[in-house]
């Protein structure tokens, strides 16, 4: 592997421990600001409307800029962000510098990706892929928790300067071995990068991103309460069981790129199907402590292995704007984890139980599966019909081959 994906993988631990390290901090800028725990809570909305409306838009107006100088100029915004961050003199300053760190987040992943699988042979693309999200998932084990560490101990504004410092080290590394040759976007329009949107298998890419990833949020927003009222943990050992969520979420990232590239559908629905499966057992699994920490690792694992499959679907199925799709798909991950807490929130509150969030996810990963599968069904129709038409016209047959691949 090149590199230049090291390089990545260090935006993305960056990026991946800003992203949750507000979770572990809310107490401390709560009390900082004199604002409460609710209100903080924003603070991560903020961040994540950043991603949804920063993802495709600056994916779209950078498109016919160099892929180099994107990501380095992605990675001192985001510097920019955090830095501002750990000076916010109040809350309403603090949002607004969040929003700004979400902004480069999913343009990042998006045109990361898109150079990433331009580094390595068609046959390892996936893995290429997983090795820049290696930086997120790892982000989960080591990068939050020391984070929120020092943010308990010197104070919260220091964790932002801190992950200041990762981003000018990312920003260092791309410079440095990022290639100048062939990271070069294609001549194409705003308006040509949008029409690739058009295309009902992007929709459907995403749609099943935005149910998948939805079944894992709706779980794992409410997982505190589920290790310590179910399960009999202590609150003082969340952080651990935590990090045992990013211990899985490695394994399967780096397990879900190389199935991929053998078959990127079969890797699709088995991580689906086990998806639903972690799920559905959930309120058994939280019946004692050592199946409750299982639970916490096999939920990480089959969540992770749909990443890299999903994300090369989509930039499959949008060639002509692979940058902007990926985005896009960054953008519907944080969407599902909008609406995954919303909705495990709302079984909580109509007193399902506290495992009830799980069992909502398992329902979401079905639906995650019927849209994969109709996006299956459709692929195969529109083969069927472009081959009809090249037999036609009379080329070999060897095409049907090509197409069905």
């Amino acid at each position: 592997m090149p590199l230049a994906l090291l390089a990545l993988a260090v935006g993305a631990f960056g990026i991946g421990t800003t992203e949750f390290v507000m979770m572990g901090l809310l107490p401390d800028v709560a009390d900082d600001l004199g604002i409460s725990i609710p209100s903080a809570g924003h603070l991560v909305s903020a961040y994540a409307i950043g991603v949804v409306i920063g993802a495709p838009l600056l994916a779209a107006v950078t498109a016919r800029m160099s892929r180099r100088k994107v990501l380095i100029g992605l990675m001192v915004l985001f510097v920019v962000g955090n830095t501002l961050s750990a000076f916010a003199p109040d809350h309403h300053s603090l949002l607004a510098a969040r929003f700004l760190s979400g902004l480069p987040h999913g343009a990042f992943f998006g045109v990361g990706a898109v150079v990433a699988t331009g580094l390595v042979p068609a046959e390892r693309k996936a893995r290429a892929v997983s090795m820049m999200f290696l930086g997120l998932t790892v982000a989960n084990i080591a990068g939050v928790p020391a984070a929120t560490l020092v943010g308990q101990n010197f104070g919260w504004r220091a964790t932002f300067l801190g992950v200041s410092v990762i981003g000018l080290v990312a920003i260092a590394s791309l410079a440095l071995v990022l290639p100048r040759d062939g990271s070069h976007a294609p001549a194409a329009g705003l308006r040509s990068e949008l029409a690739a949107l058009k295309s009902l298998p992007v929709w459907l890419a995403l749609g099943t991103t935005v149910a998948g990833f939805g079944a894992l949020f709706s779980a794992y927003s409410y997982i505190t309460p589920m290790l310590t009222d179910s399960a009999g943990y202590a609150d003082s050992s969340v952080t651990l069981l935590l990090a045992l969520f990013g211990v899985g979420a490695t394994i399967g990232n780096l397990l879900g790129g190389r199935l991929a590239d053998r078959s990127m559908r079969g890797t699709l629905f088995g991580g689906l199907v086990s998806l639903v499966a972690v799920l559905a057992l959930f309120p058994v699994l939280m019946g004692t402590a050592w199946s409750a920490a299982l639970a916490v690792v096999l939920l990480g694992t089959a969540a992770f292995v749909t990443s890299s499959p999903l994300l090369l679907m989509v930039m499959e199925k949008a060639s002509s704007a692979p940058s902007l799709a990926s985005s896009a798909n960054q953008a519907a991950f944080n969407l599902a984890n909008a609406g995954g807490a919303w909705i495990g929130g709302l079984t909580l509150a109509a007193g399902f139980g506290t495992t009830s969030p799980a069992l909502a996810g398992a329902a979401l990963a079905v639906l995650g599966l019927g849209v994969a599968t109709l996006a299956y069904v459709v692929d195969r129709r529109r083969v069927t019909v472009r081959v009809g038409r090249v037999v036609a016209g009379g080329v070999p047959r060897q095409v049907e081959t090509a197409a069905r691949r």
